[in-house]
């Protein structure tokens, strides 16, 4: 008898195979691919690195700077009254070998950089996995950078964040491991980062910060210093103390998943109380002056002057550099307040978690540091009456009211994208009498320069409205037109030829065909496009008059005028001998300006400007010093009589003429200036000097273009010049010039004795008979911008000057 038959049914059988497919096409299989693809990508990307390893590698910079590593001491800049106004080089730096890190500061970096540091070799696979996964849920993402490529990217590589330099960093990073040791590796990275505060390296932010030595910080202390290599402005404690002590609470954490400490240990830290040191920043307003003291001393000691500790004194008065730098700053927003909003300087993605947006603000605005009071900001919230923004501090601003009255248009549904502000907008905000307002940086920029007229030591150079945003100096690198600020050397230069204040000149139109000018006929005009008839020198001068100078200029010779401007520093080749000479066409810097009108103050002699007064090495002893110019006749650029009568017209300027202002507003009559303007307004400039200080404002855009219709020298410069003045004069007497031997004063006017009213040159009373006929429309409308008339185009220094 056979066995009964167990097995289920036909039927059952298929349902149990049925479900059994289900679950291997649902399930196992999508596994398998997915397994598969992991395969795949992981062959792909080590052929990848092979092919990286091959290529790549070989070609990799040496690494001397890290197998020989030589911590230098810095470059100080220092005022003349000891302040200290700069720092280049490594700067606040005070290396410490790896056997004398305290092991807490050891365990806080490792904690939060690296905490595989010693069981990887170079790259953290693991922690690349990690960071990928964190970064597919995550709107923000995360590095995986080691400790090693960190050093890779700080000492040979930009910040930039592109695959190839990723690459180039995990192969960098390999070679490192395979050249120095961990506890090596460890010691570079410790001395090299930068922790903001101007300081490099743990052992110099701990003085930075605690005003303490490394090996005596606290857990808590060495936790706060290991937060900042992240971001250095974001967890910066002294700016931000509230989001600083998150990241350290965060380390502290970290120190204890991975037993560095005990919970005893990291309750005590958490719970501690932290004393920051404040030391007094270097003075920012100083920077362009530091910056021309670096380069002098690298053009005598090379890249020595970074390593040797060298102190640089120079002749910079703070309390005149303060009033330099604010005035120019605050001329140049003035102008920029007349100007259309431009837009937002950025626009960044917030994350939805409000948790989150903090430190993505501060990250963000790392790339839009603060100028001076002017504060960049990211819009939380923007509405047509009502906007919100936050500080990189974490402070959160309410701008409401006629404050928004500027950007009213940037908040209506309707504006250009560009121009809109809405919720991750970068913009710029300022207080003012307690409420914040949205503002621009302006970019427009200037210059303002002064110089003791007697020594040739600069007081005070302002060479741009922020050196953090543009480090071009204009004072002594911008080469500009100095438009009608350039007439008193052409009048300088008549007085040699009989010409006398009372000469009467015809303030008439000009013509000039291309037979006189060389090239395309020239149709000169007045600022206002009025002529007022014969006038005399000395009026000529005080209203800025074009025709005046042109006809003077014709009658002294171009090539006498090219000739003479070169007694006050200028070159002959930038200024051509051409009857445009008049109208200050060539080109200038602000410096060369001020050494010239410096000519005029002191009596007529050349003084070389000066800004370092002594050089000491780190043990303070003297490496060089000079001492100030004593005035002798070898200095000697013009006569002493030329000077004192070419004052005494300037001094029309700032009494009655275009500069006017400055008499009336600094209550003074020891005042003496020219003004200057281009044509099309691309350059705005006041030249002004007492006997003992000579200062030149120059105001324009970096790419010349057209300040504004309205826009003059007058109206821009002059008034930046006045505020400068207001800190340079006080408390210094009225001191006029003493005639000197030669001039005789008749009827209340200076003459020279050989050129008098009686044999002198009274007028230019006619035409040059052989002069062509005016221009017809044809010959008009032919005119060129060669001489900036004709066209809206420019050449590279603005266009034909000449205004007032």
């Amino acid at each position: 008898m056979s066995a009964p038959d167990t097995r289920p049914p036909t039927s059952s059988r298929s349902r149990v195979f049925s479900a059994d497919s289900w679950w291997i096409q649902w399930l196992v299989r999508p596994i398998a691919w997915l397994i598969g693809l992991g395969v795949a990508g992981a062959l792909g990307l080590a052929m990848v690195i092979s092919i990286g390893l091959a290529v790549i590698y070989p070609n990799l910079p040496p690494l001397d700077g890290l197998m020989d590593y030589r911590p230098k001491m810095p470059l100080r800049v220092y005022s003349a009254d000891a302040t200290l106004i700069g720092e280049f080089g490594e700067e606040k730096r005070n290396f410490q070998p790896i056997g004398q890190m305290p092991k807490v500061m050891k365990d806080a970096v490792l904690a939060i950089e690296d905490a595989r540091f010693y069981r990887h070799g170079g790259v953290d696979y693991i922690g690349v996995l990690r960071a990928g996964l964190a970064n597919f849920g995550e709107s923000r993402s995360q590095g995986a950078s080691t400790i090693t490529m960190q050093v890779a990217r700080n000492f040979y590589l930009s910040t930039e964040k592109t695959f190839s330099r990723k690459i180039y960093e995990i192969l960098l990073a390999l070679k490192i491991e395979g050249l120095l040791s961990k506890d090596q590796i460890l010691e570079l990275y410790m001395n090299q980062i930068y922790l903001g505060q101007r300081a490099y390296g743990f052992a110099a932010a701990a003085e930075t910060y605690f005003g303490k030595p490394l090996q005596k910080v606290t857990l808590a202390e060495a936790a706060m210093l290991a937060g900042l290599p992240k971001a250095p402005s974001a967890y910066n404690p002294l700016r931000n103390p509230k989001r600083a002590t998150v990241r350290q609470q965060y380390i502290l954490q970290r120190m204890l998943e991975n037993n560095f400490i005990t919970q005893e240990q990291y309750e005590e830290a958490r719970d501690e109380e932290l004393n920051y040191h404040v030391k007094a920043p270097i003075a920012p307003e100083a920077e362009y002056v530091a910056e021309a003291a670096r380069s002098l001393m690298y053009e005598q000691y090379g890249a020595d002057a970074y390593t040797r500790g060298l102190k640089v004194y120079t002749t910079v008065k703070m309390s005149e550099q303060i009033a330099a730098t604010r005035a120019l700053r605050k001329g140049l927003l003035d102008y920029d307040r007349r100007q259309p909003w431009r837009g937002p300087e950025a626009f960044i993605d917030l994350p939805a978690d409000p948790k989150h947006i903090d430190v993505r603000v501060a990250e963000a605005l790392e790339d839009h540091p603060d100028s001076d009071d002017i504060k960049a900001a990211v819009v939380l919230s923007a509405e047509p009456k009502r906007v919100v923004a936050l500080l990189q501090t974490g402070e959160s601003v309410d701008i409401q009211g006629d404050t928004l009255k500027f950007v009213a248009q940037a908040l209506t549904e309707k504006a250009q994208p560009k121009l809109q502000i809405r919720r991750g907008a970068v913009i710029r905000v300022v207080q003012a009498k307690e409420r914040w307002q949205i503002t621009q940086l302006p970019t427009v920029e200037g210059a303002l320069v002064s110089l003791d007229t007697h020594t040739g030591a600069v007081k005070a150079m302002a060479g741009g409205f922020d050196f953090d945003r543009n480090k071009f100096n204009h004072v002594t690198q911008a080469w500009r037109q100095p438009g009608s600020s350039f007439k008193p050397f052409i009048y300088s230069a008549a007085l040699e030829k009989g010409f006398m204040p009372t000469t009467m000149v015809n303030d008439s139109p000009l013509f000039f065909d291309s037979g006189v000018t060389g090239s395309q006929p020239w149709e000169p005009k007045n600022y206002d496009g009025k002529f007022e008839g014969p006038m005399t020198l000395r009026r000529g001068l005080a209203k800025s008059k074009n025709m005046i100078s042109i006809r003077v200029l014709r009658s002294i010779g171009a090539g006498y005028g090219q000739e003479w401007v070169t007694r006050f520093g200028f070159e002959g080749a930038k200024h051509p001998a051409y009857l445009t000479m008049a109208l200050g066409a060539g080109s200038v810097t602000p410096m060369q300006m001020a050494d010239a009108f410096a000519v005029f103050a002191n009596g007529g002699y050349r003084v070389n400007p000066a800004l370092v007064t002594k050089v000491t090495d780190a043990r303070d002893r003297v490496l060089a010093q000079s001492r100030p110019a004593v005035l002798d006749e070898s200095m000697r650029a013009i006569d002493a009589r030329n000077a004192f009568i070419m004052s005494s017209l300037l001094q029309e300027v700032t009494r009655s003429g275009t500069a006017a202002k400055a008499q009336a507003q600094l209550g003074r009559p020891d005042l003496y200036g020219k003004t200057g303007t281009t044509n099309d307004s691309m350059d705005a400039w006041f030249a002004g000097y007492t006997v003992r200080t000579a200062a030149v404002v120059w105001i324009g855009y970096d790419q010349p273009r057209k300040l504004g219709d309205r826009e003059t020298g007058g109206g821009l410069a002059l008034p930046v010049w006045i505020d400068y003045m207001r800190t340079a004069l006080k408390g210094t007497p009225v001191e006029e010039p003493t005639a000197p031997e030669g001039v005789v004063n008749i009827g209340g006017e200076w003459y020279y004795e050989e050129y008098t009213p009686a044999t002198g040159v009274r007028e230019l009373s006619g035409e040059d008979p052989h002069a062509p006929a005016p221009a017809n429309e044809d010959e008009k409308r032919n005119i060129l911008d060669l001489f900036g008339t004709g066209s809206s185009n420019s050449n590279a220094h603005g266009g034909l000057p000449g205004n007032p």
